[in-house]
């Protein structure tokens, strides 16, 4: 088997980059870094036109009480004080649900001060945006709560988990946006004049590839940092070098589910590409 471990070229990066689109995570994370991004399309999914957003973080890294980190792939702060996890995942390949339940809960504690009261916790709001039916069901949206078995009554605790896929198209104005979203050469200016101009900005300028190769290039030297770190803990010599192979096939497990090419892949990792498509 041929190994690849020559970094991709600028070329091939860019011919890359034009065919990703906001579904996918690289792209997503550098068009959170617009406000006005977040605000036009937390406009359409929650359906308030007079939606303001005051704070925005893409690939925000946030801890629980053990130490374990997510990354969310944007968070955002609603000018009424709603705090929004806004994810997008392209495979089908997890239990998203409970991903969804655990990144409410870890954003939840990690923005609510000690001592505060139950009463005055921040509402949060997950919202998930994928390429596929989540529920099966043939809607484009799904907003979930907790219910009552017994009365039917829901039940508001604050949480709230929206569920969005680019699969069913009903021809609303949401449904509109997701073809943006995913459709390579799909653009809709009148209706989505943000979202339309950065995709094609980052798609085509130079200058958008080399942002983007610049945070596919921070993602894998934090991978390899973490991966080495934890090599050091092992205290051997032995321990460190199995823990750097493992922290390859971890880092090609995690370019895999944010949708970047196995190829790509192979040239960051130096593993085949057959066993980067096997995982």
């Amino acid at each position: 088997r041929k190994e690849r471990t020559t970094m991709p070229t600028r070329k091939e990066f860019e011919e890359y980059a034009r065919g990703l689109n906001p579904i996918d995570d690289l792209m997503f994370s550098k068009m959170a870094e617009s406000k006005e991004f977040c605000e036009e399309i937390l406009r359409v999914i929650l359906d308030d036109d007079k939606l303001i957003v005051s704070e925005n973080i893409p690939q925000c890294k946030v801890e629980n009480l053990h130490g374990r980190s997510i990354i969310m792939d944007a968070k955002c702060i609603t000018g009424d004080g709603r705090h929004i996890n806004i994810e997008v995942q392209k495979a089908d390949n997890d239990d998203h649900l409970r991903r969804v339940r655990y990144n409410g809960s870890v954003l939840t504690t990690n923005i609510t001060e000690t001592g505060t009261k139950f009463e005055f916790v921040p509402d949060v709001c997950v919202i998930f945006i994928s390429a596929f039916d989540m529920f099966k069901s043939g809607l484009p949206l799904y907003h979930v709560k907790k219910v009552v078995m017994e009365t039917g009554q829901i039940v508001e605790d604050g949480l709230t988990e929206i569920y969005a896929n680019a699969v069913i198209d009903n021809g609303s104005k949401f449904s509109k946006l997701m073809k943006v979203f995913t459709e390579n050469d799909t653009y809709n200016t009148d209706e989505f004049p943000v979202t339309s101009e950065i995709k094609a900005r980052f798609k085509f300028d130079e200058g958008g590839a080399v942002k983007m190769d610049e945070t596919l290039q921070k993602w894998k030297n934090e991978w390899i940092s973490e991966g080495e770190a934890r090599g050091e803990k092992r205290g051997e010599k032995r321990g460190r070098q199995e823990g750097a192979e493992k922290e390859k096939f971890k880092i090609a497990r995690s370019m895999r589910k944010e949708g970047l090419d196995p190829e790509l892949i192979t040239k960051f990792t130096g593993l085949p590409e057959d066993v980067i498509l096997a995982l």
